[in-house]
């Protein structure tokens, strides 16, 4: 199991690492994270609805993504209410449930998928969420140590030595933890480690010394082009003779991976942007998911950004909203059951309606895009579409739409497609190559699974 000291320590980063160090050897491999708070999710072959992170990490292990590798999604909607998953379903029952009843529902589900894996494969790689150590939290765990524990895990604890300090965070999370659970402790591990590691002097032997904790592993820091799990961490500066296109980031965004094929290609600036000046000198603009579409509706708004992106538009620089940014673009959003809250004005670029009715869609998808022929990709939405006769087809079904230089779409993961990645990008004058998105992947992958024996790691797994 990979606990961290802190969020984003690199967990699920070093999960997928150790994922594909174990499948070289032969392995049959599962990743596990019981309960996953974020707006990246991803859609597996029955439909069910998972962290991203989860997502990569089995393709890391080469098996295919399910459910019981994360039976607990939570996905933010508010400050204070996150829509809950389980088992790969949204389930409105126990969203509606406040946060210290649930457990007694959910941890049976955590509990049955963790035993099938354990049952079904080799080796699990167990991922904590956050720190062990919040004394706020330890009683209603569901995904730290009551897991360790269940599993009877070898445990790594993991701090971000870039942000200082890891050593007295590597502490105090031990002495936090109860004695019985320090017990399951077999290693710490620094990461994201810059420089020569000689400047470490003697400080994992007066961390052991205080713990009887070895340091069994220094991961050099090591820039990739893999998903990150919560944040949009790419900030690329500007440079010249790059096609620049911005990214609008409101509140609740979601998915903001499936970017990244666009972030990593050569010639191309993708910028993250939340004030309306930013906007000046773009090629093109893209409005991401949201998990509330009208909140972020209504941050466009306050912000100016709404206003200056019609501007764009009205001046005819392309527009591509993706899901809840395909709402965005429409006349108007209809909300009957009172999801969101409120029917609300959208941006009036598309002339469509939404309709939020029904159930949430989740599901592998393949269809016929009119620019570019059969895309692959996935959907996460609630309610559906309708368009005026004269609105163009941009993906077949009743899942893309198009009016000039503006259009929407609720396919997830479009730009992973080869074939629309290079033709929206040349659409805006790029004139670079390209490669296959999920092969450099699974080339990162193996470079990252090679860090396990470069940081020392390799010689404390059985």
């Amino acid at each position: 199991m990979v606990l961290g000291c802190s969020s984003d320590a690199g967990k699920s980063f070093l999960t997928a690492a150790l994922c594909r160090w174990f499948a070289r050897r032969g392995e049959r491999v599962a990743p596990f994270k019981a309960q996953n708070m974020s707006n990246n999710a991803g859609v597996c072959a029955d439909g069910s609805e998972i962290g991203r992170a989860q997502v990569l990490q089995a393709l890391a292990a080469g098996v295919r993504p399910e459910a019981r590798m994360n039976p607990v999604l939570l996905k933010p909607e508010a400050d204070t209410r996150s829509q809950v998953v389980l088992m790969g379903r949204y389930d409105r029952a126990l969203t509606a449930t406040p946060w210290l009843e649930r457990r007694e529902r959910l941890w049976p589900a955590i509990a049955s998928a963790l035993d099938s894996l354990l049952r079904d494969f080799e080796r699990v790689i167990l991922e904590g969420a956050g720190s062990p150590a919040e004394p706020n939290l330890m009683r209603h765990d569901l995904v730290n140590l009551a897991v360790a524990r269940r599993a009877g895990a070898a445990c790594y604890l993991v701090a971000d030595v870039d942000r200082g300090g890891a050593f007295a965070h590597l502490l105090g999370t031990w002495q936090t933890i109860d004695a019985a659970d320090r017990k399951l402790l077999r290693g710490f591990v620094l990461n994201k480690f810059r420089g020569d590691p000689e400047l470490l002097l003697d400080a994992r032997e007066w961390l052991e010394a205080r713990t009887g904790v070895p340091t069994v592993a220094v991961v050099p820091y090591r820039r990739h082009l893999l998903p990150e799990e919560d944040s949009f961490f790419h900030r690329p500066e500007r440079q010249e003779g790059r096609t620049r296109v911005a990214l609008v980031l409101y509140p609740y965004a979601s998915n903001l991976d499936e970017f990244d094929p666009l972030i990593h290609e050569e010639g191309v600036e993708v910028v993250p942007l939340e004030r309306p000046e930013d906007l000046e000198g773009v090629a093109a603009v893209l409005l991401p998911g949201s998990k509330n579409t009208v909140a972020s509706l209504n941050h466009l708004r306050r912000s100016g950004l709404a206003a200056r992106i019609v501007a764009l538009a009205k001046a005819g620089v392309p527009v591509l909203g993706i899901c809840g940014g395909l709402q965005m673009l429409g006349r108007w959003i209809h909300d009957p059951d009172r999801v969101e809250g409120r029917d609300a004005e959208g941006l009036g670029l598309l002339d469509v309606d939404t309709i939020f009715a029904g159930d949430k869609t989740t599901r592998r998808t393949r269809v016929l895009s009119t620019d570019c022929g059969w895309v692959e990709g996935y959907e996460i939405h609630l309610g559906h579409t309708v368009a005026d006769p004269h609105v163009e087809t941009h993906l077949a079904g009743g899942l893309g739409f198009r009016q000039g230089n503006v259009a929407g779409v609720y396919l997830h993961g479009l730009f992973e497609n080869t074939a629309y990645r290079t033709h929206f990008l040349r659409s805006l004058g790029w004139s670079g190559s390209t490669t296959d998105w999920e092969e450099r992947v699974q080339t990162q992958l193996d470079r990252v699974a090679d860090l396990i024996d470069e940081s020392g790691w390799a010689k404390n797994l059985g």
